[in-house]
């Protein structure tokens, strides 16, 4: 790689990819919306070009010269008023990049997908890049989406376009100036708003990992191949007392609810949104529904075929603390 292209690059993941990237001497274009917050890549030594993916003629001006494409721009939302702009973004978006990358003979791109792609073995059983999506009737956009555009993605893979997918796991670390749904989970627990949990499991890495993830699969991932770029599988209840260690709470009393007081709470929360604050609300049904189940994933393929290391998460827990304290999160 000498030159690549980088969307989504001010946000969470994307910023940390810019990181990793200039850390090995590549030179890097960021793909910038109009009008976005760049704090996390204010002052690196990149060349930012404003566009919407939504934009063709934007895009196509942002893959020329360009060796790689890391494509990452995507909407991650909980709950959106209107849910269309997640379907534009998420889907005709990442088909911009992908016709204009094609046609431009782009000698690689890494396509950013995520677990939620990926489908759910049952109980505490582990999922791998082999499990067929069964997550249709969850009422998810982001799980839809997220399916959908990286199906879009193998097939151009499957005509010609050297691509690879990543799909990272709940990434935690500092920089998360939104902060994302999976942030918004320590930021509430912080704040002492989020003190419930029920059944259930996520797989949690640090988001710096998931950068080096992303650089690895453009040097020596498979083209046509899907990479899981998790940690470790870990209970919902473990992950909040985890948390609560990290943070000093140690004594903080945690409550496990049924599910269905959850679903309940989550539709009222959602009601209140939808008709009253006009925000996002904590949690919604779609989302306690997709949580509830173990969403445990297998890294090994990431680990021998990437090379891939993961360090402690108790580090990305701790490191992710300190940073939504020092800038007021919490």
């Amino acid at each position: 790689m000498k030159k690549v292209l980088v969307t989504g690059a001010a946000g969470f993941i994307g910023s940390h990819v810019v990181r990793e990237l200039l850390d090995k001497n590549v030179e890097v274009r960021c793909l910038i919306r109009p009008g976005e917050n760049i704090s996390n890549i204010q002052g690196l030594d990149v060349e930012i070009m404003e566009g919407d993916v939504l934009d063709i003629a934007a895009v196509w001006r942002a893959v020329q010269d360009v060796d790689t494409v890391f494509h990452l721009a995507a909407v991650f939302s909980i709950w959106m008023k209107d849910w269309s702009r997640i379907y534009e973004v998420n889907l005709q978006g990442s088909r911009n990049i992908l016709w204009a990358s094609l046609r431009a003979g782009t000698a690689r791109v890494v396509y950013t997908s995520s677990i939620a792609a990926i489908g759910i073995a049952p109980g505490t059983m582990v999922s791998n890049e082999q499990t067929p999506f069964n997550q249709y009737t969850l009422g998810n956009h982001y799980v839809l989406t997220k399916y959908l555009s990286q199906q879009e993605a193998l097939s151009f893979a499957a005509n010609g376009l050297d691509l690879v997918v990543v799909n990272p796991c709940f990434p935690f670390g500092p920089n998360d100036i939104m902060p994302t749904p999976t942030g918004q989970i320590i930021v509430d627990i912080l704040k002492g708003l989020s003190r419930m949990y029920f059944k259930g499991g996520i797989n949690i890495v640090d988001v710096r990992d998931v950068a080096k993830g992303h650089v690895l699969a453009a040097l020596k991932g498979k083209p046509g191949n899907l990479y899981i770029l998790g940690s470790r599988n870990i209970s919902t209840g473990e992950f909040m007392r985890l948390v609560c260690r990290e943070a000093g709470f140690e004594e903080r009393r945690l409550f496990r609810l049924p599910l269905p007081a959850m679903k309940a709470g989550t539709a009222l929360l959602k009601l209140v949104s939808d008709y009253v604050t006009d925000k996002p609300p904590m949690s919604t049904p779609p989302e306690i529904r997709y949580a509830s189940q173990y969403l445990y994933f297998d890294n090994t393929k990431a680990r021998q075929e990437l090379e891939m290391e993961f360090r402690p998460v108790e580090d990305s827990v701790r490191d992710s603390i300190r940073w939504f304290r020092e800038h007021g999160y919490a």
